[in-house]
């Protein structure tokens, strides 16, 4: 298939998407987001900048930036901040929950099965074949948004810091972001033209912001300006939808109970967990085990190759983490209810304050898109972003293709054809998916014969 039938012409007429047409897109998202947050991100970038071009490259970077500072998951942080600035406060709802709810559901039954029944082979054999499959898709990320960001050598340099820095000395994302930031700044002053990279798509054959819906050439829409009094209906509303469950849970089930404990622990791992899913695991790992005994020490394990291979965020491991909380200590209801509140209402406290964040903050981050320090600043922490998604690529590659106790071909080939695929044929991300979802199995079923 011809490249030229999946992305627009850059002389095409783009207009701006009805809010069915962007339900329905942020449906079909819920559904097809694997690969964890650098997967979601790869697909909201072929999907929004480049074949549908709702958001230019320059909008698309600042508001991937601002999230990647924030606690939390960034790619469902990015989905609200674009489903925001297309269709208000309601267009960030959608695409936020529609992130999230199909694998809400996906996630419980997985769940359900593994505490009942332990692993089931079939399934097993599926994830075998999706697993390098992920790393095409996380790579793939690696590669487009590569393309577009480092324009230079001072660029690329602080991509390869970046990796250096987390790969090999396991430096926290914070520090390396805040370190990105701070060169940036210093770097603008001294030298701006190696710098200012996102507001002057330097180096591009065409201008990155012709014909998108949202992009750097039109006045900012009316809902995006900041007022006090919009900010503290802000705060009190999400505030309120963020604890509402939580002092329910108090007050039907007493404050010693292990739905009452999740809640208070994942809105605190909310908050101080900055970086993604990758993050916050190691907290939530230190004490789901010990203290708190939710969790056998294996299970964590479990529960993220669970997560790893379903739609949504990769975070939605602290779901397993809840579920298996309720399910190992009931309180004096049966297991799987138990299970089920513990899992909905770790959701719920972790995704929350995801929507407090974008619309408390996003409208004074549209205010600072002209700034040139800030633009140039922000250049430097998309590339260090780009080495820090090279590392999560690495990561993911070494524990599908087992180096430290022989190399899996298979699963070396298939990821191979699935990056190949996807960039020189430009084959979307739900064929590869299913493909090798169906290559595992067929796989697993020769070799077991």
């Amino acid at each position: 298939m011809e490249s030229s039938t999946l992305i627009p012409d850059a002389g095409a007429a783009c207009s701006r998407p009805s809010f069915g047409k962007a339900f329905r897109f942020w449906l079909k998202l819920g559904f097809i987001s694997f690969g964890g947050p650098t997967g979601q991100i790869a697909i909201m970038q072929t999907e929004l900048v480049d074949r549908k071009r709702w958001i230019s490259q320059s909008r698309f970077l600042h508001a991937l930036n601002y999230c990647m500072l924030l606690p939390g998951p960034e790619a469902t942080q990015l989905a609200i901040y674009i489903g925001w600035l297309l269709h208000k406060t309601v267009g960030g709802i959608v695409a936020g929950a529609l992130f999230v709810i199909p694998s809400i559901f996906v996630l419980w039954t997985l769940s359900y099965i593994y505490a009942a029944y332990g692993s089931v082979p079939w399934i097993a054999a599926i994830f075998y074949g999706l697993k390098p499959v992920v790393v095409a898709i996380v790579t793939a990320a690696v590669i487009r948004i590569g393309r577009r960001t480092l324009k230079n050598e001072v660029m690329w340099a602080i991509a390869a810091l970046a990796f250096i820095s987390i790969f090999f000395f396991g430096v926290p994302f914070p520090a390396i972001i805040i370190g990105a930031g701070i060169l940036g700044l210093a770097g603008g002053k001294f030298w701006p033209e190696k710098f200012d990279v996102i507001s002057n798509d330097h180096g591009s054959s065409k201008p990155e912001n012709e014909n998108s819906v949202i992009d750097d050439e039109h006045a900012p829409p009316e809902h995006t300006r900041p007022s006090v009094g919009r900010a503290v209906r802000v705060a009190i509303t999400w505030l309120t939808v963020w604890w509402t469950p939580v002092l329910l849970a108090a007050m039907l089930l007493g404050t010693g109970h292990t739905v009452f404990r999740e809640g208070i622990f994942f809105s605190k791992a909310a908050v101080v967990t900055f970086g993604g899913a990758y993050a916050v695991l190691p907290y939530v790992a230190q004490h789901a085990v010990t203290p708190f005994g939710w969790l056998k020490p294996g299970q964590m394990m479990d529960g993220l190759g669970l997560a790893e291979t379903t739609p949504g965020p990769l975070i939605m491991v602290l779901q397993f983490v809840g579920f298996m909380g309720g399910w190992n200590q009931p309180g004096g209801l049966s297991p799987l209810v138990a299970a089920t509140f513990g899992a909905l209402i770790t959701t719920w406290v972790t995704f929350t304050p995801c929507f407090l964040w974008v619309f408390l903050g996003g409208p004074h981050i549209e205010q600072l898109r002209g700034n040139k320090r800030i633009a140039m600043t922000l250049s430097a922490v998309t590339a260090a972003v780009v080495g820090v998604v090279l590392n999560l690529a690495v990561w993911f590659a070494l524990h599908v293709i087992h180096p430290q106790t022989g190399f899996d071909w298979f699963a070396i080939a298939l990821g191979l054809a699935a990056l190949v695929a996807m960039l020189r044929w430009k084959v979307g991300v739900i064929p590869v998916i299913i493909a090798g979802g169906v290559m595992g199995l067929v796989y697993s079923l020769i070799r077991s014969a």
